[in-house]
């Protein structure tokens, strides 16, 4: 397990952080695995109405979202549940999830994954999503499989 004890403090501001664009949303990478020590990301997503990731689950990270703007819906063991600011969602590894912005206006969440290396996922993709007018859908599951994330039916 990754340890951050020889890591100095780190200070960051809202919106401070590389901006990465990808499947429809924005996410302020505010602390990328170099930053701590590959503990921990902790990045702020913005969703578009309608936006959010299919049903998946990640082999490696835990993920903990902070709804901070809007109205969330996050899937887990086959109800979705919905939540607005102030709610906070821990979902275990290996446990499928989704969530889905259901209100009318982009919504904001802090979220962080442990340990880090989930921002080598989100950077991979924009730059996917940058290059590409549609980006080459197999060559997304390919990258998140190789990030230990997986899509599932459900």
């Amino acid at each position: 397990m990754p340890t951050a004890s020889c890591l100095p403090p780190i200070f960051v501001t809202r919106d401070a952080g590389p901006i990465l664009r990808a499947f429809g949303e924005t996410v302020i990478m505010h602390l990328d695995s170099v930053a701590t020590g590959g503990v921990l990301n902790l990045w702020t997503e913005i969703t578009p109405p309608g936006g959010g990731p299919p049903p998946h689950y990640h082999e490696r990270e835990d993920e903990c979202f902070a709804v901070q703007k809007g109205r969330v819906a996050f899937l887990s063991e086959g109800e979705w549940r919905e939540f607005g600011p102030g709610a906070v969602v821990f979902m275990p590894r290996k446990h499928i999830h989704a969530f889905k912005n259901v209100g009318e206006t982009p919504s904001r969440m802090l979220i962080s994954t442990t340990p880090g290396g989930f921002d080598k996922f989100f950077a991979r993709c924009h730059e996917e999503f940058k290059t590409a007018a549609a980006p080459d859908m197999d060559r997304i599951l390919q990258i998140s499989a190789e990030h230990g994330i997986h899509f599932v039916n459900t």
